[in-house]
């Protein structure tokens, strides 16, 4: 297993796990996969790689030769693993992992709706491709497709509207709003919420998660609050464990639209005001789109933000009926089997491999 979008593999890792014995983890050197990976019977493996699109002159050089020697590890790895199946959710990382096991079955999941730059490259040599949306079909044309759905962590489920509002300190009547921007955070959304955190937080509680390269400032913002804004103000700089408590706690988020959205939000039937990354190519606007056209989200431009993040807020947390229509939208959109689906497309390709194997003795 390897791949850029970590949380979605280790929903189907959890999944593969139930049916197949023995599972290697390929990962990037100085990754948040050694961090994440807490199976202490899971082999994992490290290889360097670097990414080539929108580099620098100056830096492509030394990204084609960490590419390089990534493959000649990912090679070595693979020939002493002899896996029978691989299985690929994006990244640069898993270029030089595809190359060198060419000739293994593989079994990819696009998390955004248009493949990236590197699953294109990786997907013209699987074996069959999972999808999170049918809107995704027209951009694969020579692989095998199955509409799986977007994989979730089970551990996001266990959280309830009222268990999680318990884990906030925050009473069942009260309206909350989530506001975060990825595992590094986003620095403009970030920026809108604090220039109006005393107007959001006369009427709402606020949970917000500022990513640990914005945690100083949120800090500094949290510490100038009086003590009655302080209590409704629940900032953190990253959640793992209890990012499932967030969402089950929310009335509404406001967040980027990476692939993530198009799993975790459906799940909890959270109403989003999607604030796609601008300068993310068109991946997050295509997500963006989907949801919204299905009824879920509204989407808002980063750079406007600043004058226009306060109301419309206020305005749709305040219209339950909409919310709720919103809220119902969303849940239609949410495929909690999604892991399991995919988890039996590598079971089964890794089942024709060695039946193969069998059959040529």
């Amino acid at each position: 297993m390897t791949g850029g979008g970590v949380f979605p593999a280790l929903a189907v890792l959890q999944a593969v796990k139930a049916k197949s014995s023995e599972v290697l983890w390929i990962g990037s050197q100085g990754g948040m996969e050694s961090r994440l990976l807490k199976d202490p019977d899971l082999r994992f493996e490290t290889i360097p790689a670097a990414g080539l699109h929108g580099v620098g002159l100056l830096s492509l050089p030394g990204n084609i030769l960490q590419l390089f020697n990534g493959y000649r590890q990912a090679n070595k790895i693979i020939r002493d693993f002899k896996p029978d199946v691989m299985f690929f959710t994006g990244g640069y990382l898993g270029v030089p992992v595809a190359y060198a096991g060419r000739r293994v079955p593989s079994v990819v999941f696009v998390p955004d709706i248009e493949p990236g730059l590197a699953l294109k490259e990786i997907i013209r040599q699987a074996e069959s491709v999972a999808i999170s949306v049918p809107d995704s079909k027209s951009f694969i044309k020579h692989a095998q497709v199955q509409v799986s759905g977007y994989p979730v962590r089970k551990e996001l489920s266990r959280w309830t509207r009222s268990n999680a509002r318990k884990h906030f300190g925050i009473d069942e009547k009260e309206k909350v709003l989530l506001v975060f921007g990825g595992s590094k955070g986003a620095r403009s959304i970030n920026r809108a919420l604090h220039n109006h955190l005393g107007d959001f937080l006369k009427d709402l509680h606020v949970i917000h998660i500022s990513g640990r390269d914005n945690w100083d400032e949120t800090q500094a913002i949290m510490q100038s609050l009086d003590q009655d804004h302080r209590s409704k103000y629940h900032a953190y700089p990253f959640l793992e464990d209890e990012m499932g408590a967030a969402f089950a706690a929310a009335d509404l988020v406001v967040c980027r639209a990476g692939a993530s959205t198009l799993g975790e939000l459906p799940l909890f039937g959270l109403p989003a005001i999607l604030v796609p990354y601008p300068h993310a190519w068109r991946y997050q606007h295509q997500n963006a789109e989907y949801l919204k056209s299905h009824g879920g989200a509204q989407i808002l431009k980063d750079e406007e933000l600043e004058e226009q993040l306060l109301l419309k807020v206020m305005e749709l947390i305040n219209d339950e009926k909409r919310l709720s229509a919103m809220r119902e939208s969303m849940k239609d959109l949410s495929t909690p089997d999604a892991a399991d689906v995919i988890a039996e497309m590598i079971v089964s390709a890794g089942r024709k491999t060695r039946a193969k194997e069998a059959l040529n003795g």
